[in-house]
This record gives C-alpha cells, structure tokens and sequence, in this order.
C-alpha cells in the first residue's frame, strides 16, 4: 500500500526535485503540499510549487501557503543558491490549480487529524516553522503521525555556518520543538544528502527520460549546479531533499543511526547546530535517528523512475 504523506517545502531545486519523486512514485500517496518561507520569500516559493505541479500534471493535491518568517528571529533566504525567484533556471509556467484557503498549519492539521492515525508521514524539506506551529496548535497530532523524516541539519559539518545546516538556521526553535517532540523522527542531513550528487552521468540519464518534466529538471540541475560550484564548490551539486521522500519510499536506500537528537539555541558559533549523541548505543526509548550513507545507484533509481512514470503531462 503506497505510504501516505505530507510535504512541507519551500521550492528551491532540490524540493523540487522531491515533488517530482513524490507525484511519481507508485511508493507514495500525497496527500497535500504545504509552502513556508526559506529558499526564498512565502509568495515565491508557494508560486513556484504551484509552477512544478504544473510541470507534474499535479491537480488533485491541496496545496497551501504557510508561514511567511519564523517564529522569534528574522528572516534568512538562500537566494545565492537559488536564485531571485527561488528556482532561477528554466521558464516557470503559470499555475493551474488555486491554492487552498486554508493556512498551511491548519491544513497539515486537518490531513493528520482526518486520516486514520499512524498512517501520515511528514516530510518536511525546509525551515520546521509549519511543523512546529501545527504541533502547538493542535497537540493530538504527535501522537498520529505514523514518523517524521525531514531534510536539515547535520551531525558534523554545516553549510550555512560551521555546523549548522541552512533548514534548521532559518527557525532554531522551530526546529528545536519539533525534534524534541516523541513522534518517530529521522534527520536527513547534510551528512547523507551530500553523497546525493547529481553527476554528469546522472543528468545524462535523466535528459535520456526525453520528457518535459525531465527536461525541467536537467534545467533546474543546470542552474544549480552553477550556484553550489561559485558558493559551496561543489563540482557536481548535491541535491538534497528528494533523499528525504527516498527514505520514506525505500528505507534501504540510506543506512541510519538512532541517537539522542537536539537543537542548539544559545551558541555564539553553534546557533542551530543539531547536535547528535553518537557516544555510546542510544539509550531505550529513543525516538529519533540520523542518516548516515546513501546508496547514491539506487536513490537515482528511484528519482528517474519517478520521472519516467510521469510521463509528459504536458
């Protein structure tokens, strides 16, 4: 039975890679597409996940504009990376859906407090201020949800500063409330999404797919990988989000770590670390765990076949 979740984004390349996967994978059922703040401002990210929803032939999936800063600080965007709309690189289309009237946070709350429990995973790509607030709002929900596999952090190394990753900078405390939760969580980080590299072969392979959505994507690693190349130096650019809808279609696809998990709020150098306790076995009742290798053929695998099984909705 297809695995039912959420998606909580802020397209961005890399989320809208995983979009793709997602729509396309006969692994998955989505059952909404939420938008916050983070590669760019909420208006362009909620527009340009409406443009990839078009480019997918998405039209049955309610898609929701979330919160636009985060909860204490001001608002960090990526635009460096991603560009002035958020997904410079290919020609956006108009949307063809409208959005749905309710406020992400209230949505997310409404799939999870309707569907049977334990059955909704969240994946969240971007900054956890949607996640977060949902939680407070609606305290039920923790114990519905079946896990949470998001993208951000790290357990060493970070790419926003020296250890922290840019998802979790963006909302220290969100992410710190939604961590410390005792839902089922796994942290995809920059520690396994780093080993997700679009390599020239690989975009050989996916230009191969011959669609419209295909093309879209090489586009949108073209552009990308010029970005990480001038600001991360990368050689061929990671591509992070899809690993984490990956792990929830394959979970063989990356081998994981449970250990303690926390956010850091108060450090002068470590603001927004994650901070993962790998010292010793995790003690009983752990409820979190951390990414640690990808098996970069099969999680490809599973990204083309996705674009193959769209099709050219166009």
């Amino acid at each position: 039975m297809a695995k039912k979740i959420i998606l909580d984004c802020d397209p961005g390349h890399d989320d809208a890679v995983a979009l793709l996967l997602a729509h396309g994978s006969p692994e998955i059922d989505l059952l909404a597409v939420t938008t916050v703040f983070g590669n760019q401002t909420l208006d362009k990210v909620t527009r340009n996940a409406l443009s990839v929803a078009r480019v997918a032939g998405i039209t049955d999936v309610p898609f929701a504009a979330g919160c636009a800063r985060p909860l204490v600080r001001g608002i960090k965007t990526a635009g460096a990376i991603h560009g002035e709309s958020g997904l410079d690189g290919p020609v956006l289309p108009e949307a063809a859906i409208e959005l749905d009237p309710r406020h992400a946070v209230d949505l997310i709350i409404d799939t999870l407090m309707t569907e049977p429990a334990g059955t909704v995973t969240l994946v969240p790509t971007a900054a956890l201020t949607n996640i977060a607030l949902a939680v407070r709002k609606e305290p039920r929900i923790v114990g519905r949800v079946r896990e949470v596999v998001l993208m951000g952090g790290a357990y060493a190394a970070g790419n926003w500063s020296a250890k922290a990753e840019f998802n979790i900078l963006a909302d220290p405390e969100a992410a710190h409330i939604v961590i410390n939760e005792p839902w089922p969580l796994t942290m995809v980080g920059l520690d396994l999404t780093h080993q997700a590299l679009a390599t020239p072969s690989v975009v050989e392979r996916i230009a191969a797919v011959g669609t419209a959505p295909a093309k879209f994507v090489v586009e949108l690693i073209d552009f990308f990988a010029k970005a990480y190349e001038a600001n991360q130096f990368f050689t061929a650019p990671p591509v992070h989000d899809p690993c984490a809808v990956a792990r929830v279609i394959d979970p063989a696809v990356m081998t994981t770590r449970r250990a303690p998990l926390d956010v850091e709020l108060n450090g002068t150098l470590t603001l927004g670390m994650t901070v993962a306790d790998l010292r010793a076995p995790a003690p009983a009742g752990c409820t979190t765990e951390v990414a640690v290798d990808l098996d970069h053929a099969r999680f490809w695998d599973l990204v083309i076949d996705a674009l193959e099984r769209i099709g050219d909705p166009s």
